[in-house]
């Protein structure tokens, strides 16, 4: 599996998230004490690169995915902005530049499922920031409620799509070994009269970081670590999180 099954559809990405923004006013933030470009790492369609290029920010957005990068630049056309869209590994950039504010939004940071990935995004990062340049990243809490998910299906959220009504599950496993959860989404299309009409599966792969363990791996990788919030808004990180968004320094 390439783990890409829930990005394969670009179309659907935006019409799921692209109204969803709370990473906003914290990165616009620390983008406003910092002058040069700015790199969106695992940007896909450009939902949070649009807004910062629109708020005048020069923002450089990098993607493994072909598709959610095709998308983004069609988008930023659209918006009538200049960005520079990147097909890269996130692991092993190589970009004739540096950067004052490298961030990465959306949990990406749990894409990166082994060791090595992990430590190859960090130090593609630290190699391409400013000296004391800033890093900021979320990914979820790995508290019970989250790693603890029952394996049968569990209803989500309901939207609309057009003619549509999409009812979302989910099925999850945890890998305690590998401190990966395996999910499965629903997605179950139906007519106003509740008839589904159709059903997509798709598969994804996140793995999950235990806070004194994440802490150990950024300062191994030369990044220390100035604030830990619960979400986007500053809110300490507690026991009872759902996330933890990090903002780190560049220190070697």
């Amino acid at each position: 599996m390439n783990n890409f099954e829930e990005y394969d559809d670009p179309e659907l990405y935006d019409k799921e998230n692209e109204s969803y923004l709370p990473e906003l006013p914290l990165l616009i933030k620390w983008a406003s004490k910092k002058s040069g470009t700015i790199i969106d790492l695992a940007c896909g369609t450009g939902r949070v690169t649009i807004p910062l290029a629109e708020k005048g920010f020069r923002v450089m957005g990098i993607d493994v995915h072909n598709g959610m990068l095709e998308k983004a630049q069609k988008k930023s056309t659209v918006a009538g902005v200049n960005i520079d869209w990147l097909q890269e590994d996130c692991t092993n950039l190589n970009l004739e530049m540096k950067s004052p504010l490298i961030y990465t939004v959306g949990n990406s940071f749990q894409h990166f499922l082994t060791n090595e990935a992990q430590d190859g995004l960090l130090v593609s990062v630290n190699r391409h920031l400013e000296e004391g340049g800033i890093f900021i990243f979320g990914t979820r809490f790995p508290g019970s409620e989250e790693l603890l998910q029952p394996s049968t299906e569990e209803y989500w959220r309901t939207y609309q799509n057009g003619e549509y009504k999409v009812d979302v599950s989910t099925i999850s496993h945890y890998d305690a070994l590998e401190q990966i959860q395996h999910y499965t989404t629903i997605r179950k299309y139906k007519h106003v009269s509740d008839e589904i009409v159709d059903e997509k599966r798709t598969n994804i792969s996140l793995r999950y970081v235990f806070p004194k363990e994440m802490e150990r791996l950024l300062s191994v990788q030369g990044f220390e670590v100035l604030d830990v919030y619960e979400d986007w808004k500053e809110t300490p990180v507690s026991n009872d999180s759902y996330e933890m968004i990090y903002v780190c320094r560049k220190m070697r």
